[in-house]
């Protein structure tokens, strides 16, 4: 009996799927993407009565039907060797739409284990099973769960256990879909047979052959069953001729008759069956007229929370940083390597540790967003929008891409594969950068509470968000009308029953988001940080246009002269580095938006990644600090700039292309550099156009224009 199990876990979306997965892995969990596509995959280990067991969480799909990058993976992945047992959970508060999934893995004869999940909103909407009808019919046992609860999967775990110990013995299905179809198939499968194709053994033939027979783009793409077509075409003409069905709709309308007569048998509604809690709380937060203003006043909420939850844990941090940079100044002798003690000091601590400051930031916003999604708010929220979406030229669909943007620009662009239309697609890539990324967190988390009194810091970021979804939409509007014209789609949406998020699974989220914030910081912003660095350092300016050292010998004791004096001489070093010069070069560039040359080359290393913005401000700001001048970036900002020049900061970091990888990102999924590039050099003239207006008016008015210290 081996000890080793490779287990995966099927389903369709919002069926709770994660929820078990997170309950049975814990934190050892390992995320990555499939090879060639652009979808997310999970895995996990976990040990069960001696045995050790890896959880593959396939993606969420309704079918196998190939029809999406999602579905094309699910179908690669139960087709290869390897898998032991599949674990289907099913959303029993829909059964019978849940169940379609199920007849297509029966099919592959891999033994399988159904998790009845969700059983108490079930049993609320007063579904009754008969347990043992069920498992004879699909040939697999059958366990109830509630996958949000550690409770609720223990009766799956004790059954995993129980069939993994006689997989050998598994039932086989009862699936019959009529008689003609039925010898259809064998007509298939029999010449299948006959080619002998030693790769897919492990499956049957009858699975291929139904494959074949709906035209799924996965199976006619492998070219040893090319032999087969003929049989194929023959069987789908013979049926065509006899029923007047086509080849594309007979299957999926044959397997839904099957099951509705499945679950006419096994399934039952009682007497008690109700007006779920969901449909009640939808009545308002979908609403004509509230829908709307509630999630604008959810999403102001959740910055809010953000803010005033990091705030404190940001402090702390900040203090650590510059604790830390003032220890090893003090247990590091200038004399011995200085260079190397001042990049470390300098660059690496003040970079990468700027960068860490906002970890709580990313955290709780990625905790809120969490709470969002897990409940089912989400797709609220996309059902909301989709009628304001629409009057700009995109569909519903467009809703969840835009959402993950506010994390990273790169998946959400992935994200946009699920879109039918390709038109809606292109334009949906096109404005996914103005949506405010995780990465831009920090510059916000760095200004807001820097420049703006504490009342108005969760409207502010409110404010900066909100602005990018305006442009956003607006882009889309205009695209749709000039570049992409075309009548829209309509939109299927699947709203799920609100849920309580578990406190595990919001906790996996937010550990998985701040690793990742972490991993970068510790890869890409460190690298780009020592990078900065030199460039900051380097040339070293050997004569100054003024005695330095003379003056401020002279100043005696006079200490604001002296301090006058060693800053004249700190900014003509910097501006003979590299990073001054090219600052210096593009500043009367940068200058009507408000933008010195220091900004600037804070905003090109930027394109590394946005969190570098932050890093290399405060490299810039502790270079020739003395370690008893050591204060907080923030401090030093405030004391440069002004409010309306902090705005503009945002404002421009917003607008702006995201990061080199968003640009390699649309390069790949719209296969053209010349889309990256005029992306690229759009988003950049539109940051630049709509900074240099609000600088230009704001210094008109003198709005924000005086120094808070």
């Amino acid at each position: 009996m081996p000890d080793k199990f490779r287990i995966a876990l099927a389903g369709n979306p919002n069926c709770g799927k994660t929820c078990i997965f997170n309950m049975l892995t814990g934190s050892r969990q390992h995320v990555g993407n499939y090879p060639g596509v652009t979808v997310e995959s999970k895995s996990g280990n976990f040990s069960l009565n001696g045995k050790e067991i890896e959880l593959i969480d396939l993606p969420g799909v309704y079918s196998l039907s190939s029809s999406s990058p999602e579905e094309a993976v699910v179908f690669r992945e139960l087709t290869r060797p390897g898998i032991d047992l599949i674990v289907n959970v099913i959303d029993s508060t829909i059964p019978q739409r849940s169940l379609y999934l199920t007849t297509q893995l029966a099919e592959l004869h891999i033994p399988m284990l159904l998790a009845f999940n969700m059983s108490d909103d079930a049993r609320k909407k007063g579904l009754k099973f008969n347990i043992a009808k069920l498992e004879t019919y699909f040939g697999s046992p059958i366990v109830q769960t509630i996958g949000n609860s550690a409770s609720g999967v223990k009766a799956l775990k004790e059954k995993l256990a129980e069939e993994l110990d006689q997989l050998a013995d598994h039932g086989v299905p009862m699936l019959s879909y009529g008689q003609d179809i039925d010898e259809a198939i064998s007509e298939v499968a029999g010449e299948i047979d006959s080619l002998e194709i030693s790769e897919y053994s492990h499956i049957p033939s009858r699975f291929f052959a139904i494959k074949l027979l709906e035209k799924d783009t996965c199976v006619m793409q492998i070219d040893k069953f090319k032999p087969a077509w003929e049989t194929v075409d023959e069987q789908i003409r013979h049926l065509a001729d006899k029923h007047a069905i086509e080849a594309d709709t007979f299957m999926a309308d044959r397997r839904y008759a099957m099951l509705a007569g499945a679950c006419r048998d096994a399934i039952s509604t009682t007497n008690e069956k109700r007006r779920e809690v969901s449909d009640r709380i939808d009545l308002v937060m979908t609403n004509k007229f509230l829908g709307f203003p509630l999630f604008l006043a959810i999403m102001y909420a959740t910055f809010w929370f953000t803010f005033i939850c990091a705030d404190p844990l940001m402090g702390y941090i900040e203090e650590f940083f510059v604790w830390l940079g003032e220890i090893t100044g003090n247990l590091w002798d200038p004399e011995v390597m200085p260079y190397l003690r001042s990049l470390v000091i300098d660059g690496i601590i003040s970079g990468v540790g700027g960068v860490i400051v906002f970890l709580p930031n990313i955290l709780f916003l990625f905790f809120a967003i969490a709470i969002l999604e897990e409940s089912g708010y989400m797709s609220r929220a996309a059902f909301v929008m989709d009628g304001v979406m629409r009057r700009f030229g995109l569909q519903g669909k467009s809703f969840v891409p835009l959402v993950l943007g506010f994390g990273c620009t790169v998946p959400a662009i992935m994200a946009t594969r699920t879109i039918e239309s390709e038109r809606d697609r292109k334009i949906t890539i096109m404005v996914l950068p103005l949506m405010s990324c995780g990465a831009r967190l920090p510059i916000y988390a760095l200004i807001i509470p820097a420049f703006f009194a504490q009342k108005y810091q969760a409207f502010t970021m409110w404010m900066i968000y909100l602005i990018g979804v305006l442009v956003a939409l607006i882009g889309a509007r205009i695209m749709k009308s000039t570049l992409f014209k075309g009548d829209g789609e309509v939109y299927l949406m699947e709203l799920p029953p609100y849920r309580m998020p578990t406190l595990k699974s919001l906790l996996l989220h937010m550990w998985d988001r701040g690793r990742m914030y972490l991993h970068k910081a510790g890869t890409i912003i460190l690298l780009t940080s020592i990078i900065l660095y030199i460039c900051n350092t380097y040339p070293e300016k050997k004569e100054f246009s003024r005695d330095y050292d003379t003056l401020i010998e002279e100043a005696a004791q006079n200490d604001e002269i002296i301090s006058s004096l060693e800053n004249a001489q700190h900014a003509e070093a910097m501006e003979y580095t590299v990073s001054g010069r090219v600052g210096k070069a593009l500043e009367p560039l940068f200058k009507p938006i408000g933008f010195d040359w220091k900004i600037t080359t804070a905003t090109i290393g930027a394109l590394a990644a946005k969190e570098v913005f932050v890093a290399q401000m405060g490299i810039l700001y502790s270079e020739g600090e003395t370690d008893e001048e050591s204060e907080g970036l923030r401090a030093k900002l405030v004391k440069n700039y002004t409010p309306l020049q902090a705005f503009c900061i945002m404002l421009f970091c917003l607008l702006s292309i995201p990061c080199l990888a968003t640009l390699a990102i649309i390069k790949r999924e719209l296969n053209s550099w010349k889309m990256a590039v005029i992306e690229a050099g759009g988003l950049f003239a539109l940051a630049y156009i709509m900074t240099f207006i609000v600088y230009q008016a704001g210094t008109l008015l003198k709005i924000g224009t005086t120094l808070i210290n």
